[in-house]
């Protein structure tokens, strides 16, 4: 089955449709998906590499490239940027960023670049929206959206002696991982950073690279989403995901779709009137780039977990509009609805992937979200009604129990079942990178000391004696949202899925392989050992008749901690002539 062309259109040109790969998950509804066949299930064995190119900076290299009009753009965890011709990989230019701090939020990572208007937009860790020419490289415009530093509430050196003398790093600054989005004459991205607190460093890697802690009071930053001016770089709208009035919400005892919270609901309400203010720190990351329906003039995106992260009683409520699936206006950031996944989240449950647009049950103008608590929820995204919910992707256990001193083990972590990396759809099924395993969340206290009061937190570490490992899931979310089918991989899966017409899909793993698998049954039909740990989203283009397929092999924090190394090359595939 093939995919109505009616979004795609509208979102393309119709040559870019059929060979180029213009726009992160090629296109605004965020499929993952491309027509081309020429690479299929028949010849896939045969696939090997036509070009490598090599950025010189490693490590954390999540980028999906973008190809247009026969030029590859590309960036790097620095955000540098290189163009690079298609068909050769011979370098057209670079562009080489130089930060205006190093006070930025966590490692440094960027997810890929916009082009459009003959401009490539890149929005930066140290908190820039740059637009460069795409035939040069030079610098259009470079604005100045966030200084990351620039309200901060917590530090490392600040809370380093409060928390039992434990080393951490990190702090609640903001910055862009996100590739922006071009719609409408705007230029829309947003930042990460908000409410992600510390970590306890770990030599061994630990939990993604160091146990998430979650500091009790007001440890915490203010997420948006904002729009520029596609020509001049100028704020058009923002959108801040904790609002004003409202954020507690309804204090409700179970999710939307159902299922029981086990909240403390009287102890909330009792900590309210000492927290009216919590919304100004209540965190709400904006982890990925959202998707759009022209027609509609909506955008649709995921948002990230409230300040503190997972110790809630310093912001009782529902903590509004975090964790939530959300659709604004694209011409005035307005929300028009949303729909929370959970309200009061303590475990880290973000909505970080992607959401995606395909033509749903009995010719429903859908929106899919795959989420970190392991079902993909369908919506109507005219309304956000939920159509339906998908089977679990995974063992889930005791979902929603709040963290305790004893230390609760929960399935699934804050690593998800599903986390940032895309889904891949291809009209007939949504293909998901699951990660199964579970997390123990343990509740402790630093003792009062001589002016302060007692410090409570939130550590989470790896379940002992819990089953971990990944799987590459098949979804029928016309179906019911029943499995397909589900594969285990050999390691860890990372970067996300792309799907073809030729009948494959492409996942990458945390160990350097990139596998394609029969979209039909998962069997894996072809792999390549990329030299390091895929951490970004593969895609594919064609020119000149000849179909590629390219995927950034640079590794990230938990391919090191897995014991995986880090890299810095663009591996690009085509079949042999």
């Amino acid at each position: 089955m093939k995919l109505s062309g009616a979004l795609f259109a509208l979102a393309l040109p119709a040559h870019a449709a059929e060979t180029d790969w213009p726009a992160f998950g090629h296109d605004h509804s965020n499929r993952n998906f491309s027509e081309l066949t020429q690479i299929d299930r028949g010849n896939v064995a045969t696939l090997r590499p036509a070009w490598m190119f090599q950025t010189g900076v490693t490590g954390y290299f999540q980028a999906q490239p973008i190809m247009v009009d026969g030029l590859l753009y590309l960036s790097t965890t620095q955000n540098n940027v290189a163009a690079l011709d298609a068909k050769s990989g011979k370098v057209a230019w670079t562009y080489l960023h130089k930060p205006r701090t190093d006070k930025i939020f966590g490692p440094p990572s960027n997810r890929g670049v916009a082009v459009a208007n003959g401009l490539v937009y890149e929005a930066t860790m140290d908190g820039r929206l740059i637009a460069l020419d795409a035939k040069t490289g030079k610098v259009v415009w470079d604005k100045e959206a966030v200084r990351p530093e620039e309200g901060e509430t917590e530090t490392a050196s600040g809370l380093a002696d409060k928390l039992g003398g434990k080393p951490v790093q990190g702090s609640s600054r903001l910055g862009f991982k996100m590739p922006p989005l071009v719609a409408d004459g705007l230029v829309i991205v947003g930042v990460t950073g908000a409410g992600y607190g510390l970590h306890v460093e770990d030599p061994t890697g630990g939990l993604d690279g160091g146990a998430v802690v979650g500091i009790e009071g007001g440890y915490g930053r203010r997420g948006w989403l904002a729009a520029y001016d596609a020509k001049t770089g100028e704020e058009r709208w923002r959108w801040y995901v904790t609002p004003s009035e409202g954020w507690e919400g309804g204090f409700v005892e179970k999710t939307a779709d159902g299922e029981p919270l086990h909240r403390d609901i009287a102890a909330e309400k009792a900590a309210a009137p000492a927290n009216r203010d919590a919304w100004r720190v209540g965190g709400g990351s904006l982890w990925m780039t959202p998707a759009y329906d022209p027609a509609l003039g909506l955008l649709f995106l995921g948002t990230g977990n409230p300040a503190p992260q997972n110790f809630g009683l310093t912001r009782p409520g529902d903590n509004l509009y975090t964790m939530c699936l959300v659709a604004l206006d694209v011409h005035t950031g307005t929300l028009r609805w949303y729909f929370q996944q959970v309200p009061h989240d303590e475990w880290g449950y973000d909505v970080a992937a992607p959401p995606f647009l395909f033509d749903g049950p009995n010719g429903t103008k859908a929106v899919a979200s795959a989420s970190k608590t392991g079902w993909i929820y369908v919506h109507d995204r005219t309304n956000g009604k939920l159509i339906e919910r998908s089977e679990p992707l995974l063992n889930q256990k005791n979902l929603f129990v709040p963290p305790s001193p004893e230390g609760t083990v929960v399935a699934p972590g804050p690593l998800g079942a599903v986390s940032w990396p895309p889904t891949a759809y291809d009209g007939n099924l949504a293909y998901v990178q699951v990660r199964h395993g579970a997390t123990t969340y343990t509740v402790n206290a630093v003792p009062a000391g001589p002016g302060r009061p007692e410090i409570r937190f939130t550590e989470t570490s790896v379940a002992k004696g819990e089953p971990s490992f990944s799987t590459l899931t098949a979804v029928d979310l016309n179906g019911g949202g029943k499995i397909a089918w589900s594969v285990k991989s050999g390691s860890r899966l990372s970067g996300g899925t792309l799907a073809t017409a030729g009948g494959l899909v492409f996942s990458g793993e945390e160990d350097g392989h990139l596998d394609a698998h029969d979209a039909a049954t998962g069997q894996v039909l072809w792999r390549f050992q990329c030299g390091a740990g895929i951490s970004g989203p593969a895609m594919t283009y064609a020119i000149d008749g000849r179909q590629y397929v390219a995927v950034a092999a640079g590794g990230a924090s938990y391919t090191q901690s897995a014991g995986f190394g880090t890299g810095d090359a663009l591996v690009v595939f085509t079949l042999p002539e």
